[in-house]
């Protein structure tokens, strides 16, 4: 399998697959459980996570559009304020003041040091156990151990982090407000 650098034209094909893959992501899902409204945003969504990592030659596409992975180098951040804008546009009010909870812990947790930071990671569920998203874990991590620095993410899945782990993240915490799914903040040394 092959893992390249996803160009800005690769941007359309790496957000359908990432679409697909939380699909039946618990915190996709949990904020938005309606299938329609969940098709009609998330790639919006996936834009304002980590849309910004196209221009940065930081977003990773598997050759047969099976995976995608989008990391942000140090000082790139997520469009914090479009992210916040869309959740409170398409959640239930019942759940609103949550996900402003879950929020302020993702940012709690988030390394202050310069780091590099995956949004979003994903394979397409045809496609999942093939070792995709372990492809693309291998290929991402040789830039950030060129550069030496440490690496975060927040697993919303209990079924990823093994592969987290394989990678060297460690599990930092717990991100959970009300009735929303556990969010694991998860970070790798520095090699």
């Amino acid at each position: 399998m092959i893992i390249k650098t996803a160009s800005p034209m690769d941007q359309a094909s790496a957000i359908c697959v990432l679409t697909l893959a939380f699909s039946s992501d618990p915190m996709a899902r949990w904020s938005l459980p309606d299938p329609a409204k969940y098709l009609a945003i998330f790639s919006s969504i996936v834009k304002a996570f980590g849309g910004s990592a196209f221009g940065k030659g930081t977003a990773y596409i598997a050759s047969d559009i099976s995976g995608a992975a989008l990391w942000l180098p140090p000082g790139a951040k997520s469009d914090e304020e479009s992210l916040k804008r869309l959740f409170d546009e398409n959640t239930d009010n019942s759940i609103k003041k949550d996900m402003q909870g879950i929020f302020e812990q993702m940012e709690a947790f988030h390394p202050t040091e310069p780091h590099w930071y995956l949004p979003m990671i994903g394979v397409d569920p045809t496609h999942q156990g093939a070792g995709v998203g372990s492809a693309l874990m291998t290929e991402a991590l040789k830039a950030v151990d060129r550069d030496g620095s440490i690496a975060y993410l927040e697993s919303s899945n209990p079924r990823n982090i093994s592969l987290y782990e394989r990678h060297g993240f460690e599990v930092i915490g717990e991100i959970q407000s009300g009735s929303s799914p556990i969010v694991r903040p998860m970070l790798r040394k520095a090699r």
